[in-house]
C-alpha cells in the first residue's frame, strides 16, 4: 500500500497588502527594506474574525475540486498550525464540522513551519498502514493575529493563508521517502513565549525572533534534510526536477539551493508574493506550480520546511 498526491488547493484571505501599505500604517519601513533583505513584495492578511480553519476550509474544497473527490470521501482529516482557532476542539474537527464530513480521524498537528510537511508525513504512514484510505492534509495559518505590528523586524515577514492536498491509497508509490526532525535545545531563537493562564496572557504573546541565528539554522539543516530524503529514495539531489522549500525569505531559499547544487530555475519561489505564511507556505507553493503547469505527471518534487522548536522535515514525491 503506498499513498499519492491527487489534488491541491489554496486560499489567501483579503486583497494583497503592499510593502508600501504597511509603510503607510505608521511601521517604520519601507519597500525598499524588506524587499532587498526578503523578498517579500507583498502579504495578505485574515481579517479580524476570520479563523484558521475558515482559511482551511477554502483551500480544502479546492482541493477536493481538483482530485474529484466528496467530502464524504476523507477518511483522515490533519490541520497543521500554530494559530488553532481555540485551545480546543482541534482546528482540524472545526474544519471538519464546516465541510460536513462525520467521522474521520481528525487532528492538529503543531510543527510551526514544518508542519504540512511533518502533517503530510503522518497522513502517508496512515495510508501505508492500511487504516485509512483518503486524506485530507492542511496547512492554515493567521499570524497576522500574533505579530507585534510595532516590531518591524517580524511583522513586515509573515502572512496568512492555507494550502491543501488530497492523499490517496495507492498501488504505486506517490510519496517516495520522508525525514523528520527536531531540537529543542534551540526553541528560543523563534518562538511566541506566552500562554494563558487563569483566564490572563502570561509571559509575551506575540511572535519573537532572532533573525540571524534562524537563518544559519535553517540553511543547514535544509540542505541535511534534502539529502537524507534523497538517499532514503536512492536518488541524488540532482534527479529532483522541483525543489519546493518553506517560503521564509529569498535569502533563505537562494542559499538552501546554492547547498544543494540546485539551479533556482527548478525552485518555486512564491515567498514574494505571500511572505512567511508558516505551515500554509509550502502547499500554497505546490498548488501554484501544479496548477500553472510547471509540475507535471512523473516528474519527483522535493518539500521540505523548518521552524519553531527547532523542528524541520522533508518529502519526496513523484506527481
Amino acid at each position: 500500500m503506498y499513498s499519492r498526491l491527487i489534488g491541491t488547493g489554496s486560499y489567501l484571505p483579503g486583497p494583497a497588502v503592499t510593502n508600501d501599505d504597511l509603510a503607510r500604517r505608521g511601521i517604520d519601513t519601507n519597500d525598499e527594506w524588506i524587499s532587498s533583505r526578503t523578498g517579500i513584495k507583498f502579504r495578505h492578511l485574515a481579517a479580524e474574525n476570520q479563523t484558521s480553519s475558515d482559511l482551511a476550509l477554502e483551500a480544502s474544497q479546492r482541493a477536493l475540486a481538483a482530485a474529484g473527490r466528496q467530502v464524504a470521501d476523507l477518511d483522515l482529516i490533519i490541520v497543521a498550525t500554530s494559530t488553532p482557532d481555540y485551545i480546543f476542539p482541534s482546528t482540524a474537527c472545526l474544519l471538519q464540522g464546516k465541510l460536513g464530513n462525520q467521522g474521520a480521524t481528525a487532528f492538529d498537528v503543531q510543527a510551526v513551519c514544518s508542519g504540512f510537511v511533518y502533517a503530510l508525513t503522518i497522513a502517508d504512514k496512515f495510508i501505508r498502514s492500511g487504516s485509512h484510505r483518503c486524506a485530507l492534509v492542511v496547512g492554515a495559518e493567521v499570524f497576522s493575529h500574533i505579530l507585534d505590528w510595532t516590531d518591524r523586524g517580524t511583522c513586515v515577514l509573515f502572512g496568512d493563508g492555507a494550502g491543501a492536498v488530497i492523499l490517496e491509497a495507492a498501488d504505486q508509490p506517490g510519496l517516495l521517502a520522508t525525514a523528520l526532525h527536531a531540537d529543542g535545545a534551540h526553541h528560543g531563537i523563534l518562538s511566541v513565549p506566552g500562554s494563558i493562564n487563569n483566564g490572563q496572557v502570561t509571559g509575551d504573546p506575540f511572535l519573537r525572533m532572532d533573525g540571524q541565528a534562524v537563518f544559519k539554522f535553517a540553511v543547514r539543516v535544509l540542505a541535511e534534510v534534502a539529502g537524507e530524503c534523497c538517499a532514503a529514495a536512492g536518488i541524488d539531489a540532482s534527479q529532483v526536477d522541483w525543489l519546493i522549500p518553506h517560503q521564509a525569505n529569498i535569502r533563505i531559499i537562494e542559499a538552501t539551493a546554492k547547498k544543494l547544487k540546485t539551479s533556482m530555475e527548478k525552485v518555486v519561489v512564491t515567498v514574494d508574493r505571500h511572505g512567511n505564511t508558516s505551515a500554509a507556505s509550502v502547499p500554497l507553493a505546490l498548488d501554484e506550480a501544479i496548477r500553472d503547469g510547471r509540475i507535471r505527471s512523473g516528474q519527483k518534487i522535493l518539500l521540505e520546511g523548518v521552524g519553531g522548536g527547532f523542528t524541520w522535515g522533508a518529502v519526496l514525491l513523484e506527481y
